[in-house]
C-alpha cells in the first residue's frame, strides 16, 4: 500500500513538473512572442522579456527578433536613364514590429527575405532606371572643379565634370527607403534604411572604359613626353650657344695673346738688328742654312747666290 502512494506521489510530480514546464516560457532581451493555438494565434505579441504563462499542450509560442536585421540582396543588372548598363547591389536593414502580422503574411525570416527581394529590387529597379548614371554616383553636393583642375582634361568629359546634379545618390536612396515603405508596413515589417552598396558597369562596357582610362593616360604620357623633348631640345640649344660663346671667347683670347707675342718678338728682333745689322744679318744666314738641310730635296744656286756670301769670304783657320 505504502509502496503503491509512493509511485502515485512520484507520478503526480512528475506529471506536474510536465505541466509546469508546458505552462511557463521565457522571452529573452531583443526577442518577441507570439502564442499560437491549433494554428491561430493568441492575443497580442509579447515583447517583455521575462517568464510568461501559456497554456500546457494546446498553445505552441514562436519567438522572433526585435533587433535590426540585414537583407542583402543579389546585384542586378539595370539600365540607367542614359541607357548605360550597370550592376547595382543594394542592401537594407529591417525590423519585426508587428509579431503577428509578420507570422501571419510571411511566416518566417526566410519568408520576409524573399519577400523583401521582391519589393526592394522593384523600386531600385524603377528608381535607376530613371536616373543619370551620374546621379547615382555623385552626391547632391557635387562641387565642380576649378579651372586648374581640368586643365589635363579631355575636352570630351569637361562636360560631364561640370554637369550640376539635380538629385544626386542620397536623394534617390531616399526615395528608395520611401517607396518601399509604403509596400511592407502590411507584413508587419519597418524598413530602417537602404543603401546602394555598389555601382559597377557590366563587362562589356567596364572593358571599354578601361580602354577609354588606358587611351587617355598614353594621351597625357606621350604630352609629358613631348614637353620633356621639347625642354630638352631647349636646354641643348642653350648649352650650344654657351659652348660656342665660350670656343669664341677662348679663340680671340689665344689670338690677342699671340699677337702680343709677336709684336714683343718683332720688337726685340728689331733691337737686335739695330745693335748689329751685320751680325744680325749673319746669325739669319746661318739658321736659313740648318733650315735648308733637307736630304730629300735639291737646291740649285749660282756661286754668285748671296746666299752662299759669308761662306765665300769666310777665311780658313789654322
Amino acid at each position: 500500500m505504502k509502496n503503491t502512494m509512493k509511485l502515485a506521489l512520484a507520478g503526480f510530480l512528475i506529471a506536474g513538473v510536465i505541466v509546469l514546464y508546458n505552462t511557463l516560457y521565457t522571452v529573452e532581451e531583443g526577442q518577441q512572442a507570439i502564442v499560437v493555438e491549433f494554428g491561430r494565434t493568441v492575443g497580442e505579441p509579447i515583447t517583455s522579456p521575462g517568464l510568461h504563462i501559456k497554456m500546457p499542450f494546446v498553445q505552441e509560442v514562436l519567438r522572433f527578433e526585435q533587433r535590426l536585421l540585414i537583407w542583402d540582396g543579389d546585384p542586378n543588372q539595370i539600365p540607367t536613364k542614359g541607357r548605360e548598363f550597370i550592376w547595382v547591389d543594394t542592401t537594407a536593414r529591417w525590423r519585426i514590429v508587428d509579431a503577428k502580422k509578420f507570422l501571419e503574411n510571411v511566416a518566417s525570416e526566410t519568408g520576409a527575405q524573399s519577400r523583401l527581394n521582391d519589393i526592394i529590387d522593384s523600386v531600385v529597379r524603377d528608381q535607376v532606371s530613371s536616373s543619370e548614371l551620374v546621379e547615382l554616383v555623385r552626391s547632391a553636393s557635387w562641387v565642380v572643379p576649378k579651372d586648374d583642375a581640368l586643365k589635363d582634361i579631355p575636352k570630351e568629359q569637361e562636360a560631364a565634370l561640370k554637369q550640376e546634379i539635380a538629385r544626386g545618390r542620397e536623394e534617390i536612396t531616399r526615395t528608395i527607403l520611401n517607396e518601399a515603405r509604403r509596400i511592407i508596413p502590411q507584413y508587419g515589417i519597418e524598413l530602417v534604411d537602404v543603401r546602394i552598396k555598389r555601382l559597377d558597369y557590366v563587362e562589356s562596357v567596364r572593358l571599354k572604359v578601361y580602354q577609354r582610362m588606358i587611351s587617355e593616360r598614353k594621351r597625357i604620357a606621350a604630352q609629358f613626353r613631348s614637353e620633356g623633348e621639347g625642354r630638352s631640345a631647349e636646354i641643348l640649344g642653350t648649352m650650344e650657344k654657351e659652348l660656342r660663346d665660350i670656343r669664341s671667347t677662348a679663340y680671340r683670347q689665344v689670338q690677342e695673346v699671340q699677337g702680343v707675342a709677336d709684336a714683343e718678338a718683332t720688337r726685340i728682333y728689331g733691337a737686335a738688328y739695330n745693335q748689329n745689322p751685320e751680325f744680325y744679318s749673319f746669325l739669319q744666314t746661318l739658321e736659313s742654312y740648318k733650315d735648308s738641310a733637307n736630304a730629300k730635296s735639291v737646291l740649285l744656286l749660282t756661286t754668285d747666290s748671296d746666299f752662299y756670301r759669308y761662306i765665300k769670304h769666310a777665311e780658313p783657320t789654322n
